[in-house]
């Protein structure tokens, strides 16, 4: 809300009040523009002119008057911090004694904005057929007491003598809440689609089959952006191998396009067919006006298209096969299609859970209380750690909360357990029932804190210590999140980021010293890495740490023995990306991006970066020459090797005439290529 109408409410009477007054009531006057939009449908900026609250606003904070079928929406607002708002009978009274002062045209003891709205009110008040409701919205849960309904009846009475024309309506938080949600959600898209030749199917589900030109396929894309694909598992993959040879064919030999893809395959809940004959309507073309659509099955070739044909013109030659599958709005039928469908790429477990409800509900969540992006599919753009999450970050700190440590190990064995479904399924256990957005949101900012300390400790320490922080984030935080305490997370009142964030740190450091105990007395010769990421004794260490912990709690420091000294001299590392090919660390197709290395590299570089995002984007191929493919040409190139190259075409006449381009280019969950190898490295010498 705080978002929607930043800019558009007059706020000019609190410009010497308190920022903390003039917060709420900027709240209070946005809650009822909001109130003013959920009963008429208006835009943002109009609601927005209708509000009057202030000085002389008579007990009423916002007037609406719609047009056609004449109707006034008197609005009283009442907002809480902590949902709690309730009306009472004076403020009743009050709006009642407004109205009367509209309806004996007495406008002028309004303030400005009020008088105007209050006589366009009682312009269409005045035929007698206007309708004319009090709209009070609260942030709050409380239905209104007797006493506050017999006032508002008795006002009803006095303005309904001669037919029921004056009601009333009453909106809540969970109103407010359910509307916002809605509101936010995309509109169905509407598409033209020509196919020809074609045919069709009638029984069990009306379907067409048929070809569409490639420049056509182009223009959804650029008409629909993303949306086009809200159905699909995942948005287009953005430098891969499959889709670079997609481009290629369509760009080198667009005739034979036709024979070697796949096609398209297009949902949607109605289709109005338009024939260019109507004695022959198969002996041409047919062209179908589509509601709701998405395509489900073919996102990579719709992008590769429209980067083919930005590559060649010749590529608009190239003709695609496309289904289109009305679906009437039957959803199984459509979760299943999309399923079936999609093969061309690898498809992965992870993927699936993208069509699950409740991702989408966890995203309108995020979005409606807290203003975070929510990325949920495989090829979306991930959203800054300021700006909101992925999927893949909130079911690691999930699993990590859960009071439950084999979550958190099978989450430190591979990321692919975490989607995992069925009765001792980790993504059912996570997401049955569906966790509110406070735990998921507070689940994720405090994981990242405990990754940043543990990052920053590793710096002092080496042997079982530097080896429990390289690779104990999972288990870790786990520890660390039942050391905090979890049972207040979900608790809307309860302040996590100024009561919990703030002793985190301690945590790491108490946690880290126990668990270097616990593992001596279990484990003295185990190799740290295998020992964290087997669900058992996980387990067993989690309760061996929760067990010391009662006893010392926060007394252990970590023995001196692992506490690191100063080399006298380093020997040189094996080269990064071979290391990482050896070990299989990432996987083909992982996304990677750009990071510059220092403040004089990231100015340089920042003007040429912005013009274009998918300059900083790349994806990893197992290849140890030249493991980046690079989304801005389909390339593929060493990491120091695009550096270089990049700094040419951003033309920084200061560049330095090395780098070591493994420090710059980061895998999703923000490690350097060379970090990563660097931890394969010391595991190795550590175990």
């Amino acid at each position: 809300m705080e978002s929607t109408f930043t800019g558009l409410i007059d706020m000019s009477d609190f410009e010497s009040g308190s920022e903390e007054q003039r917060q709420q009531a900027f709240l209070s006057r946005s809650l009822a523009a909001l109130a003013v939009r959920m009963v008429t449908g208006w835009e943002s900026s109009d609601a927005a002119d209708t509000v009057i609250d202030g000085r002389d606003d008579q007990g009423i904070d916002a007037i609406a008057v719609t047009g056609d079928s004449a109707h006034v929406y008197l609005v009283q607002a009442k907002w809480s911090d902590r949902g709690r708002a309730t009306v009472r009978t004076d403020a009743m009274l009050k709006i009642f004694a407004g109205f009367r002062l509209i309806d004996a045209e007495e406008s002028d003891q309004f303030n400005p904005r009020g008088q105007a709205l209050a006589d366009q009110a009682k312009e269409a008040m005045t035929d007698g057929t206007a309708r004319v409701t009090i709209v009070t919205v609260l942030m709050g849960t409380e239905e209104p007491s007797r006493e506050v309904m017999r006032v508002l009846a008795n006002g009803e009475d006095e303005f309904n003598s001669h037919g029921d024309l004056v009601d009333h309506r009453f909106l809540h938080a969970d109103d407010i809440w359910k509307w916002v949600r809605e509101d936010g959600k995309p509109s169905p898209i509407s598409m033209t689609v020509e196919l020809n030749p074609w045919f069709s199917l009638d029984v069990p589900h009306h379907a067409f089959q048929g070809v569409i030109s490639a420049e056509r396929v182009s223009e959804w894309l650029e008409e629909h952006g993303p949306r086009l694909f809200e159905r699909n598992i995942r948005n287009p993959l953005t430098g891969t191998l499959a889709n670079e040879e997609i481009s290629s064919t369509l760009a080198e030999e667009p005739s034979l396009f036709w024979y070697f893809n796949n096609g398209i395959t297009v949902l949607c809940d109605s289709a109005e067919e338009q024939y260019s004959s109507m004695r022959n309507p198969r002996g041409g073309p047919v062209t179908l006006h589509l509601k709701g659509a998405s395509v489900v099955n073919g996102a990579q070739t719709v992008r590769a298209v429209q980067r083919a044909l930005e590559l060649s013109d010749d590529a608009a030659t190239a003709r695609v096969g496309v289904r289109v599958i009305v679906t009437g709005g039957a959803d199984e039928f459509a979760s299943r299609t999309t399923r079936a469908t999609n093969r061309q790429n690898q498809v992965e477990q992870r993927d699936f859970v993208a069509l699950d409800p409740v991702q989408a509900e966890i995203r309108a969540d995020l979005r409606a209380e807290f203003g975070k992006s929510y990325s949920v599919k495989r090829g979306e753009l991930s959203p800054s750690p300021e700006t909101g999450c992925t999927l893949d970050e909130a079911a690691v700190a999930l699993a990590c909360a859960h009071p439950n440590a084999k979550y958190a190990s099978r989450a430190a064995r591979s990321l692919a357990t975490l989607w995992e479904r069925g009765g001792d399924g980790t993504y059912d256990t996570l997401f049955r029932p569906q966790p509110s957005v406070f735990l998921v949101w507070r689940s994720v900012l405090t994981v990242r804190l405990i990754r940043t300390e543990m990052h920053e400790l590793r710096r002092e320490y080496e042997g079982r210590a530097a080896a429990v922080l390289e690779h104990g984030q999972y288990l870790m935080s786990h520890l660390v999140f039942q050391w905090l305490g979890t049972d207040t997370m979900e608790d809307e009142d309860t302040d996590w980021e100024a009561e919990f964030l703030p002793r985190v740190s301690e945590g790491v450091k108490s946690r880290l010293a126990l668990l270097l105990r616990a593992l001596e007395d279990a484990y003295p010769r185990g190799r740290v890495q295998s020992v964290l990421s087997d669900s058992y004794k996980c387990r067993e260490l989690a309760a061996a740490v929760a067990n010391m912990g009662r006893v010392d709690q926060d007394a252990a420091t970590v023995p001196e023995q692992y506490i690191k000294k100063v080399q006298a001299q380093k020997r040189r590392r094996p080269n990064a990306v071979s290391t990482l090919v050896d070990h299989g660390a990432i996987k083909e197709g992982a996304p990677l991006t750009f990071v510059a290395a220092n403040l004089p590299e990231r100015e340089a570089l920042a003007d040429w970066l912005a013009e274009d995002p998918s300059r900083t984007r790349a994806t990893w191929v197992n290849n140890r020459r030249k493991p980046l493919l690079w989304e801005v040409d389909g390339r593929q190139y060493s990491p120091s090797g695009l550096v270089t190259v990049m700094w040419g075409l951003a033309e920084w006449e200061n560049r330095p005439l090395a780098n070591q381009g493994t420090t710059r280019w980061q895998t999703a969950e923000g490690m350097s290529l060379a970090a990563l190898a660097f931890t394969l490295q010391d595991a190795a010498e550590v175990e």
